[in-house]
């Protein structure tokens, strides 16, 4: 008899904690496991903003899906851009540019989130994001590049606007960002003696009236006063008007020269999600606290793209898009996918929230374990204590201790690898946002072509 066939979209935490489980419990014999992601690793996303500044290797927090012998996971280098629920079937645009029609008994939704924009002139063309690994390096060269083109600059006005820095997020990925950044161009520039080191400006803004809400009032104070007394400069209630290539216009008027603007205000469901024509909750998948896809039995979804509901809250809340729920809804979507496939029951996700850290680099931290509130070398302490016993490999940690330490001992040697040489890439070109079908098409694509045999 045919394995059932398993087909997993996405290798973040859901989707990587969902394949090992499966391959753990699940004998060969039983049915077949299929991972689809365009890389063949699991990004260890939060820290993300250590790497832009230097601080880690991008390798250091790309765990590799191949390393293992043992895993028996056949993996798609492709991305999943539509999935027909009535036909049973996954579209899919492989790295070499074909579409291929992936045929699944079982089906995993995990397909993470992408960057949230919004209709603001000029934002896609001119930003950077901070997502993904690729994004991570290149911001880490865009912003060393700015220290050496300001320092070979003779124009006051362009040097000044090179030296200025603008990060549009308040949440703990903007904030870690713009924290672990300033860092980085503060201890650089002690090595250009041309450049004068109070030129320097990293501005932080969002919308929202407080800064990582989620910690509380006090932990935010906290983190506050830490980065303004770095010189950070933090405005509240504010967004960006339009971008430009050499300047930023705030919502409040002010108008900031400048060749850098990040942008990391928030994410959204991956745009697969709408494909499906299935029901949504502000655009992520509604599914039951199984994570089962109502209406459609052996099709689950979590991570960043399902709204799946946080019993430990009650009410209407669904969990928020952290590492923390993904890591262990991938856990119960496998053992629930199991049941299925056994015919046995499912069990419900329910998670109480273990707390919150924020990594400002160096000494300074806020963070909220299990309630409680530190901040400094403790928060520190707890924060890089959480993240590395985090990851899932003994290479991952050994290599982010080494970088950690090494770090601490010797600091940066501040060298850029020469991407400023070519095309500049900005928040458009790294998330390929632009690929997916509508639900019309992936009906076309499957109807013409017919379902791949894997």
């Amino acid at each position: 008899m045919t394995r059932p066939r398993i087909l997993v979209v996405g290798a973040g935490f859901a989707g990587v904690e969902c394949v090992r489980r499966l391959e753990r419990r699940l004998s060969p014999g039983e049915a077949e496991l299929t991972l689809v992601t365009p890389f063949a690793y699991q990004l260890y996303l939060p820290l993300l903003p250590q790497v832009a500044s230097g601080v880690l290797t991008p390798q250091s927090i790309a765990l590799s899906l191949r390393r293992s012998k043992k895993y028996r996971t056949r993996i798609i280098p492709g991305g999943a851009i539509g999935v027909d629920l009535a036909s049973k079937v996954c579209v899919v645009r492989t790295i070499t540019d074909q579409i291929v029609n992936e045929r699944y008994d079982y089906l995993v939704l995990a397909p993470g989130s992408v960057t949230r924009t919004f209709d603001i002139p000029g934002l896609v063309d001119n930003a950077f994001g901070m997502k993904t690994l690729a994004e991570a390096a290149y911001v880490r060269d865009h912003v060393i590049s700015q220290l050496d083109l300001a320092d070979a600059s003779q124009d006051p006005a362009e040097r000044a606007a090179r030296l200025q820095f603008v990060v549009v997020g308040g949440g703990y990925a903007g904030t870690e960002t713009a924290a672990c950044l300033q860092r980085l161009t503060h201890a650089a520039v002690r090595r250009y003696p041309r450049l004068d080191p109070s030129l320097i400006k990293w501005h932080l803004i969002d919308i929202a009236p407080k800064l990582m809400p989620e910690l509380g009032d006090k932990l935010g104070r906290s983190a506050q006063e830490i980065l303004r007394r770095r010189g950070i400069e933090i405005s509240l209630g504010v967004s960006i008007e339009k971008a430009g290539p050499t300047e930023v216009t705030f919502t409040d008027g002010r108008v900031v020269p400048t060749r850098t603007l990040i942008w990391t205000a928030g994410v959204v469901a991956s745009p697969l999600i709408a494909t499906l024509g299935a029901e949504t909750v502000r655009g992520r998948l509604a599914v039951n606290a199984e994570m089962n896809v109502p209406g459609h039995d052996g099709v689950f979804a979590l991570g960043d793209s399902a709204a799946v509901p946080d019993l430990a809250k009650g009410g209407d809340s669904v969990c928020p898009p952290t590492a923390q729920h993904a890591m262990r809804q991938g856990k119960v979507v496998a053992d629930n996918v199991i049941a299925t496939l056994r015919g046995q029951g499912l069990r419900p996700y329910e998670h109480k929230d273990l707390g919150l850290v924020v990594d400002l680099g160096g000494k300074d931290a806020v963070s909220k374990p299990l309630g409680i509130e530190l901040h400094g070398l403790p928060a520190q302490v707890v924060a890089r204590g959480y993240h590395w016993s985090a990851l899932r490999t003994g290479v991952a940690k050994a290599r982010v201790l080494t970088n950690w330490t090494l770090n601490a001992v010797a600091g940066d040697d501040f060298v850029r690898t020469g991407f400023q040489a070519r095309r500049p890439a900005t928040l458009k070109d790294f998330e390929y946002t632009d690929t997916y079908l509508t639900p019309e098409q992936v009906r076309e694509q499957v109807e013409a072509s017919g379902p791949r045999e894997g």
